[in-house]
């Protein structure tokens, strides 16, 4: 019996996507896991067919399902919260510039299972140095610790508990919007749930891999901006 649905967005980015992947399907643990192509190019989509059949996932191409461009993560947090739900269990997403360890999965589980009042459990994210990145760059000191945040907790790699998937529908999420981990983890503690940041458990994040144009944010932050407002884009 699978103990969560992890799912993965991905929108081209092809070399950390297939070390996403390759490591989510070496978990120790028994998942049931959902990669989402969301409209990515001809070559990505070719590389996600082949890997379906070397490896255990699941292979769901959005341009058979919608009309909609990228991004499309509204429709995929949907999905899978309906499939979660049906399931009776908790939701982890994965993102396709992050690798996990083979027990990071067990790990989320089995917090989210220990803490009834959990409503979001984050794994940290590091370089491949080991030092904490984006998005937990406030945090400065090292620990094994399991903390209870204010802050916003990531999609990198984060477990949501089946008892906050059943009190927020993601269908009322904006269609205004492109991500959503700031609005889910508000509404997970204004349901009352708390939101824990896991510093014992450790992820590689290789920021922005699929969104390269992103890192302007700290190379050009003024174009960053500019491309932000005028393309309407990475609307938060």
């Amino acid at each position: 019996m699978t103990e969560a649905i992890v799912i993965t967005p991905v929108k081209d980015s092809p070399t950390t996507t297939i070390e996403t992947i390759d490591a989510i399907c070496q978990s120790d643990y028994n998942i049931e896991y959902y990669v989402y192509n969301d409209f990515s190019q001809k070559e990505t989509r070719q590389m996600l067919v082949e890997a379906q059949q070397q490896l255990n996932f699941n292979l769901i191409h959005l341009e058979d399902i919608t009309n909609t461009p990228s991004p499309n993560y509204k429709l995929v947090l949907e999905m899978a919260q309906t499939m979660a739900i049906e399931k009776r269990k908790p939701l982890i997403i994965v993102e396709s510039d992050v690798v996990v360890k083979p027990d990071t999965l067990r790990q989320l589980i089995q917090l989210v299972n220990t803490k009834k009042d959990a409503g979001m459990v984050g794994a940290i994210t590091v370089d491949k140095q080991g030092n904490y990145n984006f998005p937990y760059t406030f945090e400065k000191t090292k620990s094994d610790k399991t903390i209870e945040t204010s802050h916003s907790l990531s999609f990198c790699c984060t477990c949501i508990s089946l008892q906050f998937l059943e009190k927020f529908s993601f269908k009322e999420l904006s269609a205004n919007k492109d991500w959503f981990d700031v609005t889910i983890s508000r509404q997970s503690k204004k349901a009352g749930y708390i939101n824990y940041l896991a510093k014992g458990i450790e992820v590689l994040h290789l920021p922005h891999s699929s969104r390269p144009w992103k890192n302007l944010k700290y190379t050009n932050p003024l174009l960053y901006y500019y491309r932000k407002l005028i393309h309407k884009r990475d609307r938060i």
